[in-house]
Formats: C-alpha cells, sequence, structure tokens
C-alpha cells in the first residue's frame, strides 16, 4: 500500500502516482461506510456508529490536508464519494424516520391528496393507509416540505424499491455538489482536493445514501447558485433558478437570495427570477390552504433539539423569569386599556422557549441583513448559513450538510471538527443519556473554542 505521508504526496506529480494516492487514501471511508452496511441497524449499534463516524471524520480531516498538496483527479474523487454511498442506500431508516414521511408524502401526493392540508391521520386519508403509515412519526402534522421534495417524493412513491430510488437520488445530489465545488475550487484556484472534506465525510454520506434526508438535494441547488455566481456568466438565468430549485427543495435559501441577487450584478432581476419561480410553485400550496400551510407553524414553534445557541439561551431566560415579567407588564396593558379577551390571546405564547425562538428569529434577521453587502458569493453562504444554523432551535446530524460544502472550501476547522463531534447527538435521541450539559457541551465547546480562536486570529 503506497504511504500517504506529507512528504511522499508531496513529491508525486505525476497523475497515475497521485491518482492511486487518492484511491488509496478514500478507501479506509469506503471500508467504513461498507461496515454500517453490514451493523444494518444502527440504532442497536449505536456506540460502534457513533465510534466509527467520529473516527472516520476525524480521519478524513487528517487525509484531506494531505491530499491538498497532490493533483486530485475529479474521477477519483467523485469514485471514492460514489462507493461511499453505494453501501448505504442498503440500510434500513434506523436513525431517522423522515424518509417514511417522506414517501407517506409522496403518496397523499401521488393519489391526488394534498399533504399540506391533510395530515396523516385525517380520515380522507384512511384508504392509503398500510404499515408505512403504522411506522410514521407525528401523524398530527400536515407535512412542512415545499413542492419540488414532494414532487420528488411521489416520484419515488409510485415506484418498485421506493426507499432506496429515493436515497439514490439523494446520493446523486451530494455527487452532484460535489461535482459543482470542484468547479468553485478551480475558478478560485483552490486546491480540489478540499472538496474530499464534504464529498467523502461519512457523516454525510450516511444522511443522504444511509437515511435518505432531503437536505442533500437543498444543498446541490445551493452549491449550483454559488457555482454560476463565480463562473463568467454570474448575470444568467442558472443562478436564480437554481435558487429557486434550493427553496422549493427546503426553505432554507431563502434567507440567501438577496445577498445572491447583489452578487449577481442585477439585484432585481435575479430576485423577480427566483422568488417568481417559487412564488408560482408555492401558489397552489398557499390557495389551498389560505395561508401559509400548518405544517410550518408547528415545526416552527414545537420542534427543538440540540440548538447551540437555543439550549442556554431559553434555560437562561426561564432562570432569569422574562416571562413572568412580560406576564406582570401584560397585567398592567389589560388594567390601563380595560380591554381583557384579546390581551388574554397572547399568554399563551409568553413562555421561555417561544421567547428564546423570538429572539433567535431577531438574530436570524440580522444575519441575513448584514449579508446584502457581502461581495464574495462563498463567503457571504458560509458566513449566512452559519448565523442561520446557530441560531436554530434545532439541530440534527445532518442539518450540518448546509454548512460543510463552505468549511470543506474555506476549511473552517470548527465546523469540520463539529461534524466528528455531531454523531453524539444521537445518543439522547436513542438512549437515556440526557444531552444536557455533558453531552452538548461535548459536541459545542470544542467548536466555540475554534471559532473564538479563529475570529480572534483574523483580528489580531
Amino acid at each position: 500500500m503506497p504511504s500517504l505521508s506529507s512528504s511522499s504526496i508531496a513529491s508525486t506529480t505525476a497523475k497515475p502516482p497521485a491518482t492511486a494516492a487518492v484511491w488509496w487514501a478514500g478507501a479506509p471511508l469506503v471500508a467504513l461506510c461498507a461496515t454500517l452496511a453490514v451493523l444494518r441497524n444502527l440504532e442497536q449499534h449505536l456506540s460502534w456508529t457513533v465510534f466509527l463516524l467520529t473516527a472516520g471524520t476525524c480521519g478524513l480531516l487528517w487525509i484531506g490536508r494531505r491530499l491538498e498538496a497532490v493533483h486530485a483527479p475529479t474521477v477519483a474523487l467523485l469514485g471514492i464519494a460514489l462507493l461511499m454511498r453505494l453501501p448505504l442506500l442498503t440500510l434500513p431508516p434506523t436513525l431517522s424516520d423522515d424518509i417514511l414521511r417522506y414517501l407517506w408524502d409522496g403518496r397523499v401526493a401521488a393519489a391526488g391528496q394534498n399533504p399540506y392540508a391533510l395530515a396523516p391521520e385525517a380520515a380522507e386519508l384512511a384508504p392509503l393507509r398500510d404499515d408505512l403509515w403504522q411506522a410514521l412519526p407525528h401523524r398530527q402534522v400536515p407535512t412542512v416540505y415545499p413542492p419540488l421534495a414532494v414532487g420528488l417524493f411521489s416520484i419515488a412513491a409510485r415506484l418498485p424499491a421506493s426507499q432506496q430510488v429515493l436515497k439514490g437520488a439523494l446520493a446523486g445530489a451530494d455527487l452532484l455538489a460535489a461535482w459543482g465545488l470542484i468547479a468553485i475550487a478551480r475558478r478560485r484556484h483552490w486546491p480540489v482536493a478540499r472538496v474530499v472534506l464534504f464529498a467523502w465525510n461519512p457523516l454525510l454520506a450516511l444522511e443522504s445514501a444511509g437515511m435518505g434526508h432531503i437536505d442533500a438535494l437543498g444543498v446541490a441547488a445551493t452549491v449550483a447558485v454559488v457555482a454560476a455566481l463565480v463562473g463568467p456568466r454570474r448575470d444568467g438565468r442558472a443562478a436564480p433558478l437554481a435558487a429557486a430549485a434550493g427553496i422549493l427543495a427546503k426553505l432554507a435559501p431563502v434567507a440567501a437570495v438577496p445577498m445572491w441577487g447583489r452578487q449577481s450584478g442585477r439585484p432585481w432581476r435575479f430576485v423577480l427570477l427566483a422568488g417568481g419561480t417559487s412564488l408560482v410553485a408555492f401558489a397552489p400550496v398557499l390557495l389551498a390552504t389560505g395561508g401559509p400551510p400548518p405544517g410550518w407553524l408547528t415545526y416552527g414553534v414545537s420542534w427543538e433539539f440540540n440548538g447551540p445557541l437555543f439550549e442556554p439561551l431559553w434555560r437562561l431566560v426561564d432562570r432569569l423569569g422574562v416571562a413572568a415579567g412580560l406576564h406582570h407588564l401584560l397585567d398592567l396593558v389589560k388594567a390601563g386599556t380595560g380591554h381583557h379577551e384579546g390581551w388574554n390571546r397572547l399568554y399563551p405564547w409568553i413562555y421561555p422557549k417561544l421567547i428564546a425562538k423570538t429572539l433567535l428569529a431577531l438574530l436570524m434577521g440580522l444575519a441575513v441583513w448584514r449579508s446584502w453587502r457581502r461581495p464574495d458569493p462563498v463567503r457571504g453562504t458560509a458566513e449566512l448559513f452559519a448565523a442561520l444554523l446557530l441560531c436554530s432551535a434545532t439541530f440534527y446530524p445532518w442539518y450540518i450538510t448546509w454548512m460543510m460544502p463552505w468549511a470543506a472550501l474555506l476549511r473552517r476547522h470548527s465546523w469540520l471538527l463539529l461534524s466528528a463531534l455531531l454523531p453524539l447527538s444521537y445518543l439522547p435521541q436513542f438512549s437515556n443519556l440526557p444531552l444536557m450539559p455533558w453531552l452538548f457541551a461535548a459536541i459545542w465547546g470544542p467548536f466555540f473554542l475554534l471559532e473564538i480562536h479563529r475570529r480572534w486570529s483574523s483580528t489580531g
């Protein structure tokens, strides 16, 4: 086996030895993914799963740094990424049941029903019930997924081996994202090998090809936007249409549209094309539900897990008695105005977790406003999505997919290390281990220390 030391790789200038080095470097990660496929029920082998993901990602950080010294051929880079994902397609969804909901929503849409207005428990959908329905989570909540995602779900739901078809499509989206990152790296004259930090990341491969999370499609569209903006025709139609595709796959990219529009050089054209395309696709949904789909409100108000700022913030709000103070203020307003019925409706909404979410939503708005003036699409997208993720009340392991393309290209060590530690968040989901305080500190403590060091170094 060829040595992967920095000296041997650095001395490799001819393409065949470099190609061999890349294949040998990726072989252990392919073996890791094959091992996860052999374990099969990852919930039952949770300790091994977390260990393999964490150790594999730490090894990837070492490999990626050394591969930067060689010419990394695209075929080899993408070939390893493909080989990592192929065995994971066979995994059952034991770490996340999201794909079951995807396929149910697709079945509902394929049957001509409206998954935005009808929750799975709706009597109108009773004829569609089977074992899939029995395994569904959150049957009382209508779908939260945008139209492009539901369209993909409905195609997969009509086909045999629906789970594998859908996961295969999302693994393909991963590969397209990696291809787009290679294009960005070449245009910026960065080492193409940096892309392995995204394409070979074991956690990302598991979340797309193994568990089948739709985030992969939205991330691929986001990478396409940035690739178009750093290309020779940044004011073309490709970027705004890719932005619309990202919004219609998952809503997060809508926050970047003002920034991308300004970076395109023709902001109004970009915003109108991206926003108009999205609005046309969303119009039937909004008309059918009489406004924002109810599932969105439920998600925004009720979902929370492992939010890096949210978890400590709502506890601080609770300890400081902010909710009680707001209740008292509301009592004074009622006494002063003499209107009780209208003000009484606010009391159920004043509690620590929702107060914390409101404060973080304001920070998200500030991040969107600040991003508008960022001139560079790569760094601007990285900073914006980092802020959105940090302010989110929910941070499941697959959410980091939105940041990893930019962490790879820019070598943001804090986020790369976080991708190695995030598998620890599976432990409280499937065991009796509590998230707070020690697991939370183990996941987020190193990240924030590295972020503080990075920002201190950049200003020092």
